[in-house]
């Protein structure tokens, strides 16, 4: 039983989904702070119509709300550039290399419960199924 779960968890999807997820949250801190800190600064360096706004424009000088961030929108592209770039080199390409050295032979990959395992696990069920029923059958 361990056995077969063991080779679920390993068949790739399962394993490549939770690594993807964990790996995405927590470097999506990272990567956010570093582009808050560090890049989105630079970025307002450039200025607009009011430099301490960042890069962007003022569409009714009366009316704050009408600020277009336009450096928080170059941000948000970078964010996801650099998280994307990190789950596509630290997660996929790993795993498509292992999935191709499995296709070419050289790792192994999931087992197949052979014909007498299956066998042996229907022989039991059946002798549990016996036992619950009281003998009646």
């Amino acid at each position: 039983m361990l056995k077969g779960f063991k080779d679920f968890l390993m068949r790739g999807n399962v394993v490549d989904l939770a690594v993807a997820v964990v790996i995405g949250s927590a470097f999506t801190a990272i990567v956010t702070a570093f582009t808050t800190g560090l890049i989105k600064p630079l970025i307002s360096t450039i200025g607009g119509t009011d430099a301490a706004q960042g890069l962007g424009y003022q569409i009714f000088d009366n009316n704050k709300a009408t600020f277009l961030d336009i450096g928080s929108v170059i941000n948000a592209a970078i964010n996801f550039v650099l998280v994307a770039a990190v789950v596509y080199f630290v997660i996929v390409l790993p795993v498509k290399h292992v999935q191709e050295r499995r296709k070419r032979g050289q790792e192994p990959g999931p087992s197949e419960p052979t014909d007498v395992e299956l066998l042996i696990e229907i022989r039991d069920l059946l002798r549990a199924q016996a036992q619950r029923d009281g003998g009646r059958g």
